[in-house]
């Protein structure tokens, strides 16, 4: 299989680290992103700071950003042809509460970080004549949890599921394709040792892991066919609930 570059945004710990690792680990180049300096180099360190793995400390929100990682990209393995815009902030707040500024967090991060990455992403991919974009989206857009208060963050990955249909189709003929994994619940160090507390929310009746997420990322990515796809890697979580 064709060696690519692969930027995964948000990568210095959770899902993002592991899909990071999953496509290091079968060889492809990887650039790695986090807003926190000291995470991503640790996150670097322990990935063996090979010559295929290549790092850059920024917020996605910033436009500069994106196009920081794309030269990065160009510089260090000539090409940028997947881009797995992970990088997220997820929380809980009743919507009478949401004020503009806490609004605004979301949108910034998960909407604006999400729109600007891969606009800069995908202006290096039309000149490469092809390329891959993978959002990391949420099962609850279309699934409403009531006792769980979530408008101001399920907004926003709405918004990143609709991004992702629609660029699909704005560079489906120059060779882009877009699509979107939406995992349930996870355990990754945010759930803590809390994880499985939400075991019933899915219709397997545990919750994922993060290789679960990882190996659809890599599928979709090394895939020649699927664009435009919403993706749930939830257990059946969209689906249902397990009552037990």
């Amino acid at each position: 299989m064709k060696k690519q570059t692969i930027i995964v945004t948000g990568a210095a710990s959770g899902i993002g680290k592991g899909i990071a690792k999953y496509f290091l680990d079968r060889g492809d180049n990887v650039v790695i992103n986090s807003l926190t300096p000291s995470a991503l180099e640790n996150t670097f360190n322990e990935f063996g700071a090979g010559d295929n793995l290549a790092l850059f400390a920024g917020d996605v929100s910033d436009v500069a950003t994106g196009k920081q990682l794309v030269a990065l990209a160009i510089e260090k393995f000539g090409s940028a042809d997947v881009l797995v815009n992970n990088a997220g902030i997820f929380d809980s707040k009743p919507f009478l509460e949401v004020d503009e500024a806490y609004l605004d967090k979301f949108l910034k991060t998960n909407l604006k970080g999400t729109f600007f990455t891969t606009q800069a992403v995908i202006s290096q991919m039309l000149e490469q004549k092809g390329g891959v974009v993978i959002n990391i989206g949420t099962p609850l857009v279309n699934h409403g949890l009531g006792g769980w208060p979530a408008s101001a963050p399920v907004s926003s990955k709405g918004a990143i599921h609709a991004l992702t249909i629609q660029l699909a189709a704005e560079f489906g003929k120059q060779n882009i394709r877009v699509n979107t994994v939406a995992p349930g619940v996870i355990r990754t160090p945010m759930h803590g040792d809390k994880a499985d507390q939400n075991a019933g929310l899915h219709l397997l009746n545990r919750v994922g892991e993060i290789d679960d997420v990882a190996e659809m990322v890599y599928t979709v990515a090394k895939s020649n066919f699927i664009t435009g796809s919403i993706i749930n890697v939830d257990g059946g979580k969209a689906a249902g609930h397990n009552l037990n």
